[in-house]
């Protein structure tokens, strides 16, 4: 396990990873993708995004992959600074914790989040950077706000992100969100280091963090706001890794927690 000792971390619950640095820390904010068997979508969505290795250090927060889209010389070649394996138990919300802790502990004002399977469009990137240094601590991807599209996005999900997910979290949040499923965001040092959200446990083992975050932020006073992305869904059959009928009450029912509180330290 790595063990963060910087920034008052020692409350910090983490799961065992591994480290891959391949070139020092040149950014004020981090862009972290998480993914696990992403395959030829992750390795497209890295070369888009090698553009901005200027602007975003990047980091990968990988659950595991063995298909071979994490080859080091690959990432190294394609901007990536640092490589996170996780080894330890936990799914996204492990990996993403990982990649919080890590961000702050190299010292980064804030972080961007952006899903490694392709369907978020590297365009936003400058908008949520512009964000952060205006002083917002959540930044909402949307692809339901004013200049934002959602493209190819099968109709259950439509109909669960407008009528059941979003209006669950912004009654939490007592802030109206338009699309809380979407894992496009930014997120500042001041919210990922809050006294009072205390992100940093092990209870956030996959999408609980999420909503728990879009729940519980604003209810602090940390300043937020939604931006509009286009998150585009390949034709055909939608890869997801919520499958099942019990994996699908699961995620509402941390939804449901979320707004009501459960998680709330």
């Amino acid at each position: 396990m790595h063990q963060v000792t910087s920034y008052k971390t020692r409350e910090w619950e983490l799961t065992e990873y591994e480290i891959a640095e391949f070139k020092p820390k040149k950014t004020k904010y981090a862009l972290v993708t998480p993914i696990i068997n992403e395959g030829e979508r992750f390795k497209r969505l890295l070369r888009e995004t090698k553009g901005y290795s200027k602007l975003l250090d990047i980091i990968i927060a990988d659950g595991g992959s063995n298909d071979g889209s994490t080859n080091k010389k690959f990432l190294k070649g394609n901007g990536v600074r640092t490589l996170l394996v996780k080894t330890g138990p936990g799914r996204l919300g492990a990996q993403l914790r990982m990649a919080f802790a890590y961000a702050m502990w190299q010292g980064y004002e804030g972080v961007i989040t952006m899903d490694g399977n392709g369907k978020d469009d590297t365009d936003s990137l400058a908008s949520f950077i512009s964000a952060l240094e205006n002083g917002y601590d959540y930044v909402q991807g949307s692809r339901f706000i004013r200049g934002g599209r959602a493209v190819n996005t099968p109709l259950i999900r439509l109909f669960a992100i407008r009528f059941l997910f979003s209006p669950i979290l912004s009654l939490g949040a007592r802030h109206w969100f338009t699309d809380v499923t979407n894992g496009h965001r930014a997120y500042s040092k001041k919210l990922l280091t809050h006294p009072k959200l205390k992100l940093f446990r092990n209870i956030f083992a996959n999408y609980e963090i999420l909503f728990y975050i879009t729940a519980r932020a604003t209810r602090l006073g940390l300043k937020a706001k939604e931006i509009p992305v286009v998150r585009k869904y390949p034709k055909g059959k939608t890869p997801t890794k919520i499958i099942g009928f019990t994996k699908i009450m699961d995620v509402i029912l941390s939804a449901i927690k979320a707004s009501i509180g459960y998680y709330n330290p």
